[in-house]
């Protein structure tokens, strides 16, 4: 019957499993890159497109299916194979966000990632109704399911690597083609058979849907995923946003300098910009902190890292984050820079607490020791520095 569909609907399944891809993956890299809070609601919304999209294909495929024109769908078994893959989206994301990376919890997230999404797939199948009987070919649904985990595994593997640009376009389409490999490989080994007599089948009475009620839904969340591709190409302006010091200026001066207003005039190595004849500003002891009590202040030999949010930071203790009045800018100024690094344009860190230093895409990733240890993406330009701080390698003298 795969010779019967639809190929405009077929190349539309392809193209919206590769934006939900696109848009899924791209929210997922921004995890390590923003940790805190914020890690739920990306992973949820990483999970929820993910799982629209791998729906949403599927459906799409169903409507490119040359099907019985009596046939209609269930909807209690259509709205359980949705929850089937969000679900199951959601925990091999999450576990693969948790921890390190290995081999075999990559592995293992790709499996039940792989059955969650075959399943998904029989169970929408088995809200068909009509008058007839749906036959499946063992060898074709044992091969749906290998396809399956190796879209799985390919998946998890992008959303590890932290895809950006052309690698990130290439990772969706090729996402997008082995889900939809996946749907079709399973619909090529299915037929369907006519009851015989007056036997219809729909579902005992139980609530069903015809196909146009359907393209309806179908069509909404086409419209949802194209909204969320389109956001997804908005650039994050945390990461973007030019850091004056950065640019005009040594790690050494920018350490100690005055942040943008300052940075303006030309700044001289080792000479503080704060003012002619000023004496260097001290590093501060301690950081003030919010809270709904009032304001309360941290030892900086407790401070693990401080993250920008917006035009405040989010200072980390080992422990949980909790929001400082200073932008980082101001938080870098502040802090001591034999102890602390400005690691990436979000993100400082502080040295003595690094316990562990990984590659990770064109960058790297600190994990900073304390009872809860968190992560922290360091950028490529810094990775030569974080080494030579960490003493994994000698600065070239100038």
């Amino acid at each position: 019957m795969f010779e019967g569909h639809d190929p405009y609907l077929v190349a539309l399944s392809v193209a919206i499993a590769s934006l939900g891809g696109y848009t899924g993956f791209a929210l997922a890299a921004r995890i390590r890159n923003t940790p805190g809070v914020s890690n739920r609601v990306l992973l949820a919304g990483a999970a929820a497109f993910l799982a629209v999209g791998i729906w949403t294909m599927h459906f799409v495929g169903m409507l490119a299916a040359p099907l019985p024109p009596d046939t209609v769908y269930l909807v209690l078994p259509t709205i359980i194979s949705f929850l089937i893959c969000a679900l199951v989206v959601g925990i091999s994301l999450f576990f693969v966000s948790i921890g390190e990376p290995t081999l075999r919890r990559v592995a293992s997230s790709a499996v039940l990632l792989g059955v969650g999404i075959a399943s998904m797939h029989y169970v929408g199948i088995h809200g068909l109704a009509g008058s007839f009987g749906i036959v499946h070919d063992p060898t074709m649904v044992l091969l749906s399911v290998v396809v399956a985990i190796v879209t799985a595994y390919g998946g998890l593997r992008a959303f590890l690597a932290q895809p950006e640009g052309a690698r990130l376009i290439v990772s969706s389409i090729v996402f997008g083609i082995a889900v939809s490999g996946m749907h079709y490989t399973a619909m090529l080994g299915m037929h369907f058979e006519p009851l015989t007599g007056a036997a219809h089948h729909h579902g005992g009475g139980g609530l069903a849907a015809s196909q146009q009620i359907l393209s309806i839904i179908v069509a909404v969340l086409c419209f949802v995923i194209a909204a969320g591709f389109l956001l997804s190409l908005v650039p994050d302006q945390r990461r973007q946003a030019p850091v004056a010091a950065e640019a005009v200026s040594s790690p050494i001066a920018t350490a100690n300098a005055e942040p943008p207003v300052a940075a303006s005039a030309s700044p001289r190595p080792m000479a503080p910009l704060g003012g002619l004849g000023q004496p260097p500003r001290a590093p501060v002891p301690r950081l003030p902190v919010e809270s709904a009590d009032g304001t309360h202040f941290i030892d900086t030999a407790d401070v693990r890292s401080v993250r920008a949010d917006a035009h405040y930071t989010r200072v980390h203790d080992g422990t949980r984050e909790r929001m400082c009045p200073w932008s980082i800018s101001e938080a870098e100024a502040q802090l001591d820079p034999s102890l602390f690094l400005r690691v990436h344009r979000s993100h400082i860190v502080a040295i003595p607490h690094v316990a562990l230093v990984r590659k990770e895409g064109d960058g790297a990733v600190l994990e900073l020791d304390g009872p809860s240890p968190h992560r922290v993406p360091v950028s490529r330009a810094k990775i030569a520095e974080v080494k030579a701080r960490l003493g994994l390698a000698h600065r070239r003298q100038a």
